[in-house]
């Protein structure tokens, strides 16, 4: 089933004292932790802050680029050129679905350059389910493998189609 908003939300809470710049995936990416680019809307700051936090839980590190301090006020050309070298050089490539990214112009345009770059086992969708109950990235579910909640708890990724997942944590 699809994380909530909520949920996630309230994972976003537990973010605060956590690094969050380039030394932080350095360090992550020398220590041979699980790293990952979150594809994410900037209309859902607070979601992807709570999405790197439940990540984090489960020892991965994740880039956002607004907190990248060497990243364009304004999207140009070198922010299409920087985000291009983050999905190459992170392990994961991670859509969070929302409604905000399925009509976002950069969103698609980010699944489409990791999904030419990336192994498809590298690529997975973070389905969510709003707040009025709706659920995003449906279309997408059958493309690539998901990240979800599991029924004991923790997070999981589950195959398209397939209703047993792994736990995160041994990935």
């Amino acid at each position: 089933m699809p994380i909530s908003h909520d949920a996630i939300r309230r994972a976003s809470l537990r973010s605060s004292g956590y690094a969050k710049g380039a030394r932080d995936l350095t360090d992550a990416l020398n220590s041979k932790m699980q790293t990952a680019f979150l594809c994410h809307s900037h209309m859902d700051r607070a979601l992807a802050t709570g999405v790197a936090a439940l990540l984090r839980e489960a020892g991965w590190r994740v880039y956002i680029d607004w907190q990248d301090d060497e990243m364009p006020e304004t999207p140009d050309r070198t922010t299409a050129s920087k985000i291009k070298t983050k999905i190459i050089s992170l392990e994961y490539f991670l859509f969070l679905a929302t409604e905000n990214s399925m009509r976002s112009r950069w969103c698609p345009w980010e699944i489409g350059y990791a999904d030419g770059k990336k192994p498809l086992e590298r690529l997975l969708v973070i389905p969510t389910r709003d707040d009025a109950g709706r659920y995003h990235g449906n279309e997408y579910l059958q493309l690539y493998r998901r990240i979800d909640e599991a029924a004991s708890g923790g997070l999981a990724a589950w195959e398209p189609g397939n209703s047993n997942g792994v736990y995160l944590r041994t990935f």
